[in-house]
């Protein structure tokens, strides 16, 4: 489980360009939970991400993971990146060894593990994010393409076996195809490893269909935290924000506004298809 409280950033604290990032934010994450974070560019959530992996320290409030404080002083590094995996937009940028293998077993690697268990969290890792080992494990990664790079970024945070995993717009520039293969394999990761997912899109699509609560961070403050029918049945607050709905959720709203009887919660083309085809019925 995940509790943040109070959680308070400020860039450039005192200066003439002072920015506070964070505004008292309080959320709760319920262990196996996936859950999404939108929010307008700018608004924190960047931010918020680089704290729950302890990259930031707040100027007030705490964060505790699975009863561990990692905003405290003392705890270790270390201890915060054994719990937290956090990947970053176009994390295939930051590969840099000269085979796939060698990359994935750079972060277990520091965790004072034997070879033969490096060995084995590798290979886990490169076949849980749909890769296949011995193909793929003495190539370059440069000589992949991209959805494969992004994949075996992903494995290299995957190898540290995080409780937490932290995923920023992990479909960041990926063709159609690519993105949806990307998340699915995140899907998949989740229902096998069990634990907390976390991301990050400005596809309200993507969120609608894989969270089961979402966040939504306004200049830097929590302004909505619940379910996704909870959260997009409120339009108008969404929009003025500068956010979207799902497409399906809009084409429900701009027929519910004609004057068609649809209930507000579709979410998906599906459910939206359904709603459409049994008012028609009627």
């Amino acid at each position: 489980m995940i509790e943040v409280k109070n959680l308070t950033h400020i860039y450039n604290e005192g200066l003439p360009h002072e920015s506070v990032a964070l505004d008292d934010v309080s959320f709760r994450i319920e262990d196996g939970s996936f859950v999404g974070i939108i929010g307008h560019t700018g608004s924190g959530k960047s931010t918020l991400l680089q704290h729950l992996n302890g990259l930031l320290k707040p100027e007030s409030g705490t964060i505790v993971i699975d009863g561990v404080d990692i905003t405290d002083s003392h705890t270790k590094m270390l201890d915060i990146r054994r719990k937290v995996g956090l990947v970053f937009q176009y994390p295939e940028y930051q590969l840099f060894e000269e085979t796939v293998a060698k990359d994935v077993a750079f972060g277990p690697g520091n965790l004072g593990l034997t070879q033969e268990e490096i060995d084995q969290r590798v290979r886990d890792s490169i076949e849980l994010v749909g890769l296949d080992y011995e193909h793929i494990k003495d190539q370059s990664p440069f000589e992949l393409s991209g959805g494969q790079r992004r994949r075996v970024a992903i494995a290299g945070v995957l190898a540290m076996k995080p409780e937490v995993l932290v995923l920023d717009e992990p479909t960041a520039g990926l063709n159609p195809k690519a993105h949806y293969d990307i998340l699915d394999m995140v899907e998949r990761i989740h229902r096998e490893e069990g634990n907390i997912t976390i991301f990050v899109s400005h596809n309200m699509n993507d969120i609608a269909r894989m969270s089961d609560q979402v966040l939504v961070i306004d200049r830097g403050r929590l302004a909505m935290d619940g379910t996704p029918a909870d959260v997009f049945a409120r339009e108008k607050e969404l929009k003025s924000m500068g956010l979207a709905l799902p497409d399906a959720t809009e084409i429900v709203s701009q027929l519910r506004k004609q004057g068609m009887e649809l209930p507000p919660d579709c979410l998906t083309a599906e459910q939206a298809a359904e709603a459409i085809a049994a008012a028609l019925g009627k």
